[in-house]
């Protein structure tokens, strides 16, 4: 006969509940500190952006709204009555027309010969450094300065480049009266300052460019422009896009060139090149004093300069990923036949 020891209840059996273990004052800060500190290290960007360009475009929009007066300050709630009155104005239609020419005459040769200059920077030349240099020391001067002197340089009467076009046989122009001609003129001022800037920009690009590519086309039986638009091109297509955004938004809004074009600063006698910036300079601040629809011409201004600036992106990014753009499979390809070359020699 078998005796059997008395089997304890289940629960006499279970273990103890583990009491919660308590977190640290330190380990919660820690904690915080790795959910929080990467929003503070960009918080500086967010708070400038918020207050100096966020919050302008807010408030340039609450003043368009109203009738407000340089001296006289806010006035009553008019709705959208200052837009309806920019566009009642000839002036400013004109001045659409003045900006639109003189951004599509300095940014389209702006970009084509940045990009030919930094390809001639990028090879190996002597003196490399200096004439790197070189290509910025306009963006260096000062605008006023630039258009006082292209202003003289374009004086329709006794300017430098009337002297040689007289000297070839060519009627001088009138760079002052035409408005083609003034466009021009506007144009090479910008031109002048931020070609080298943007070259500098490109040359950057091309400079992360892998070497062996150049090999490879090289080996492949490429010239000098085969490598160019098959290789560096599409390598270098976001700055590319980078720069033609940029250059859209710095031409829509150009100012300083017209405005010291002449002594007046108003556009010309007939208002030839008066551009939509100085238009809402002379409504606001020059003779009309009138801040709701210089505010109006500000919004205006603004949606002009995102729907061209959105429709230059969707054209360049269809440029620049056509048919000439190699993927990463080809460049892989290229990568091992300039390696299996290099071993064979």
């Amino acid at each position: 006969m078998s005796v059997q020891s008395p089997v304890e209840p289940e629960s006499d059996l279970a273990p103890a509940p583990r009491q919660p273990r308590r977190v640290g004052f330190s380990q919660t800060l820690s904690r915080w500190d790795v959910k929080v500190s990467p929003y503070l290290y960009i918080s500086p960007f967010f708070i400038l952006f918020f207050v100096t360009g966020l919050f302008p475009i807010l408030y340039t929009g609450y003043v368009s709204v109203h009738k407000w007066q340089l001296l006289q300050g806010q006035g009553d709630f008019v709705g959208f009555k200052n837009f309806t009155d920019v566009f009642d104005q000839k002036d400013f239609w004109l001045s659409l027309r003045n900006t639109l020419s003189i951004f599509i005459l300095s940014s389209v040769p702006q970009v084509i010969a940045a990009i030919l200059i930094a390809a001639l920077l990028d090879q190996n030349l002597r003196a490399k450094t200096f004439w790197r240099m070189g290509v910025l020391l306009p963006y260096v001067v000062a605008p006023v300065a630039v258009g006082l002197i292209f202003g003289r340089l374009f004086a329709d009467q006794s300017g430098l480049i009337n002297s040689w076009l007289g000297a070839i046989g060519i009627d001088p122009v009138l760079w002052h009266v035409d408005p083609l001609a003034s466009h021009i003129a506007i144009a090479s001022m910008v031109n002048f300052r931020w070609t080298g800037y943007n070259a500098l920009i490109f040359l950057a690009a091309m400079q992360a460019v892998p070497r062996e590519l150049y090999e490879a086309a090289i080996i492949d039986g490429a010239g000098r422009a085969r490598q160019f638009f098959s290789v560096t091109i599409p390598q270098i297509r976001a700055t590319v896009i980078f720069v033609v955004i940029t250059s859209t938004i710095g031409g829509l809004q150009i100012f300083d060139e017209p405005r010291v074009f002449d002594a007046t600063g108003a556009g010309g006698a007939s208002r030839q090149w008066l551009t939509t910036t100085l238009y809402l300079y002379n409504t606001g601040w020059s003779g009309q004093y009138n801040l709701g629809r210089a505010a109006a011409i500000a919004w205006l201004l603004f949606l002009l300069i995102l729907v061209i600036g959105m429709v230059n992106f969707w054209v360049t990014k269809r440029i620049s990923t056509g048919d000439s753009n190699l993927s990463k499979k080809e460049i892989k390809a290229a990568q091992k036949r300039y390696e299996a070359q290099r071993k064979q020699s």
